[in-house]
């Protein structure tokens, strides 16, 4: 098994700012990036359509790609019905970007989907996603859900209510391996009909722990990058780790997304440690070992 997918970079993962971190992703040897854009100078609302065009152009004149958007608004994802119309909205102008950015893809964390489809978070969360899946439907795009709050096979029965796959998957082996414990191998099989970007990332987990320590859950608490970053740190439930360094099996992973077909972004995520440009350049060469 050869892999043929193109490498991409979390521009953020450098900690320097989405221009310089641009160019640090190219000087890595990637083919594309994603970009947070829920705020600050990536927040679509700060972004006049001159500006638009010339990070496009400044991106294109890098030679490099978007393989993703990231739109992950945080808080309890679309737990709260109360709060769903706002982040909605918020969601759809990313996902504007993403399109004139020249990507289709926006990824993000919806929360933990409950396990009692009559729940009445279940429903919210429900309503969101068919919402949005429908408006990303009509631009040929997607927002993709990434894995790991919840096994692989609920997640599936969740996007299997929907009505369209407008709403699909950012398939994160880690996440998996380093919360829940479920196979990430399995889980691109199981996902096939929905993976439409995936990253890179390794770990392993610790000791059993409760999701929502994690993710959060309406009720419990709410996700927090920062807090989950620490925990990555920590090692007192999981650890995050370079690339071949923690539990993710990445040949019989890479096979699985050759299985289903899938020919998108493998696209590399470094949330913690001291020396986020060196891992990133590690992991870059890491992949490119399963090219040759």
């Amino acid at each position: 098994m050869l892999l043929n997918n193109k490498i991409g970079v979390i521009v953020d993962s450098f900690g320097v700012g989405v221009r310089e971190g641009l160019v640090k992703a190219k000087q890595a040897g990637a083919d594309g990036v994603q970009i947070y854009a829920v705020s600050g100078e990536m927040d679509p609302a700060n972004l006049s359509p001159a500006k638009r065009r010339e990070l496009r152009e400044y991106i294109d004149g890098l030679g490099l790609e978007i393989s993703a958007l990231c739109g992950d608004l945080a808080g309890h994802g679309f737990q709260d019905a109360a709060a769903n119309p706002e982040k909605i909205e918020k969601s759809k102008r990313i996902l504007d970007l993403a399109v004139e950015l020249g990507t289709n893809v926006v990824t993000t964390h919806i929360g933990i989907v409950p396990e009692d489809q009559n729940d009445r978070i279940y429903d919210a969360m429900q309503r969101s996603c068919d919402e949005l899946g429908i408006y990303a439907k009509s631009m040929n795009a997607y927002f993709a859900i990434e894995t790991g709050p919840e096994p692989a096979a609920h997640l599936k029965s969740f996007l299997d209510h929907l009505t369209t796959n407008g709403v699909s998957v950012n398939f994160d082996p880690a996440n998996m391996v380093m919360v829940t414990g479920d196979d990430p191998v399995e889980g691109v099989k199981l996902l096939k009909d929905y993976v439409v970007h995936t990253h890179v990332k390794d770990g392993v987990r610790l000791r059993h722990m409760d999701p929502r320590d994690v993710y959060g859950f309406l009720g419990y608490n709410a996700m927090d990058h920062g807090k989950i970053a620490d925990m990555a740190v920590s090692g007192a439930s999981f650890k995050e780790l370079p690339l071949g360094e923690g539990k993710v099996d990445f040949k019989a992973y890479f096979a699985a997304l050759d299985e289903i077909g899938y020919k998108g972004y493998l696209t590399i995520e470094r949330e913690v440690g001291d020396n986020p440009e060196m891992d990133i350049q590690k992991a870059v060469a890491f992949i490119k070992s399963f090219k040759n």
